[in-house]
């Protein structure tokens, strides 16, 4: 039977392998593009937050967001669009449009996961230090028995 939400998942599950197969296409096309250089440490977060989506660490995000971000990079990915990358000068301002646009569709989203992966850096590193701390507490006797 149909089932919409099922196949929109799907779809998206889809589309994000795509993207994430395409990561290092895509920063290699952000640092050849003066035009969609400012756009890059958020595009990099995206991509970010993606691979956690996937991976189902990071599941706070509305559908429509983690779409408009993937749409975003999957148009600057995509060689045929409003305006051919190769003519110089003004191929890569639709990229730099349409990426604008999805970036700020998802700008709280991004924020609220950024806060979220500091949070996770955090404890992770309060456990490293507090496994660190445990070890030294360990006496010479101790470590020599191990």
């Amino acid at each position: 039977m149909f089932n919409k939400k099922t196949d929109k998942n799907k779809a998206l599950d889809s589309n994000l392998e795509y993207l994430l197969s395409k990561e290092s296409k895509l920063k290699e096309k952000l640092e050849d593009s003066g035009y969609l250089e400012p756009f890059s440490d958020d595009l990099m977060l995206f991509m970010s937050l993606v691979k956690d989506y996937y991976k189902g660490d990071y599941r706070k995000i509305p559908f429509k967001t983690i779409s408009a971000g993937v749409i975003g990079a999957l148009y600057v990915l995509n060689p045929i669009d409003l305006i051919p990358d190769s003519i110089p000068f003004i191929g890569h301002i639709d990229d730099a449009l349409v990426l604008k646009f999805c970036l700020k569709q998802a700008k709280k989203d991004l924020q609220k996961y950024k806060e979220w992966k500091q949070e996770q850096s955090n404890t992770k590193n309060k456990l490293e230090d507090k496994n660190n701390t445990d070890d030294d507490k360990t006496s010479p006797d101790e470590k020599d028995n191990d």
